[in-house]
Order: structure tokens, then sequence, then C-alpha cells
């Protein structure tokens, strides 16, 4: 179970109207702007390549960044809508999900070239996945409302777990084997691994309309999510949550 743990909330407001806190913010400065194709998405760091995979939604495509050059050295193009990329550090081989048709492309960082992709059976319309590097099993969440657990090494579906309408950012934490999905139809999902091939679902935890975005922080395995509405008023707050069960069961 998971619970609010304090109210601390990040108020874009009052930090507005508070110069204190505005001087202690590091200044960042532009350096560069990159052309890519439509809609820049999410991306993943490979960093012993010291590349940026940044996948172009409505253009099927991904970019790559040289961070060394600060250039686009090439683009990849797919027949498909391009979600999240992931970096497996195992396998040094970059996966980037294809919502459009279901498949997952694999990519060689040191070739830079695709190397095919796979079908993933059990999957709908796969909005969002999240790569569970300590077992080697990848999550996605799709649109028809189940977060399908992939095994990497056989690209077979392990678990289908229902979750609900709206689901976007997932994120896992290896401390604990818990895994969260943001929904935007007012849930956060949680999972827990049991072992590399069993996992089961814990909760759908109520939240606030919207929150589709999260992160985990595996020291203290809070989690973090900006919450942009509340009771159906725009808001900028940023809610925390801990876990009511610290000693989940895991194998």
């Amino acid at each position: 179970m998971a619970q609010v743990v304090d109210p601390q909330r990040f108020d874009a407001d009052k930090l507005s109207h508070s110069p204190e806190p505005l001087s202690k913010i590091p200044r960042v400065r532009l350096i560069k702007r990159l052309p890519t194709a439509e809609k820049p998405n999410g991306s993943v760091y490979a960093a012993p390549f010291r590349k940026v995979y940044v996948s172009n939604t409505n253009g099927k495509a991904v970019a790559i960044v040289d961070v060394e050059k600060d250039q686009i050295v090439k683009t990849l193009e797919f027949k498909s809508e391009t979600g999240m990329p992931q970096y497996d550090s195992v396998a040094k081989k970059v996966y980037v999900n294809l919502r459009s048709t279901n498949e997952v492309a694999e990519v060689d960082p040191l070739a830079i070239l695709s190397l095919g992709s796979t079908r993933l059976r059990g999957a709908s319309t796969t909005t969002a996945w999240r790569w569970t590097q300590s077992t080697s099993r990848f999550l996605l969440c799709g649109g028809n409302r189940v977060m399908t657990v992939f095994a990497l090494d056989t690209l077979k579906a392990i678990a289908h777990l229902p979750i609900p309408q709206g689901a976007d950012v997932s994120k896992f934490d290896p401390g604990n084997g818990r895994i969260y999905a943001a929904c935007s139809s007012g849930f956060i999902s949680v999972f827990q691994e049991l072992d590399a091939d069993h996992f089961n679902k814990l909760e759908d935890f109520p939240v606030q309309n919207l929150v589709h975005s999260l992160a985990v922080d595996t020291v203290t395995h809070r989690v973090y999510a900006p919450k942009q509405e509340e009771d159906g008023k725009p808001v900028t707050r940023m809610i925390i949550y801990e876990l009511a069960d610290q000693n989940p069961a895991r194998h």
C-alpha cells in the first residue's frame, strides 16, 4: 500500500513570488538547438557509446545524438510511431517501443543500425514501458488496459496484469521489486515482482486525474508525482508518496 507521507509541494505560484529559492536555482544556458522529426518524445542515454536516443513519435523515427559533438549523427526510420527507448547495459543494445505495430526494435549502438523488430504478442497499442534490468524483464502498458511483462531473452509474454485507463510513465524500484505506473484516469498502479517470472498486482492507488508521470527514489523508495490538476482546477505541485509496507514479499 502507498500513502502520502507529507504535503510537501512544489508550488509554482509561491516560488515565483519568493526571490530566495529562485536565487539558489543554477542557471541553465542554451547552447544549441537540434532539428528532429515530428514530436521528439522519450529519450535514453547509452553512456558507453556517448549517444542519446530520442524518439520522434509522429515522425516514426529515432534521432541519435553524439554528445561529444552535440550533433545528430543518424536518424533511424521505422514504419510505426516510436515510443520510449531503453538501453540495456548488459546486452549493450537499445530497444525502441514501436507503438503502432506492437513491436520492439533492437538497435546496435556501436554500428548505429536497427537489427530488426519483434512482435510483442499480448500487448495492444503500447504506450509506455520500463526495463527491469535486475531480472531481464521489461514492462509494457497498453491501450487494452493491461500491463504485460516480457522476457527480454525470448521476447515472450510471461504475465498480463490489469491496469486502469491512461497508463503512461512506469518505473521499477530494484531495491524492493515494486513497479509503479501512472495512469491519467486517476490512479498509480502498484505491482510486485516476486521473482523473474512472477508478478502480482497490489493496488490501484487513487490520485488526482491527469497524474501521468512519476519518479522513484531507489534509496528511500519514495514515489514522486507531479500534479497538474486538483479537483478540476489547474495546479503545479509535486506530491510525495511512500510505502506503508516497507518489507514486501520477494523471492
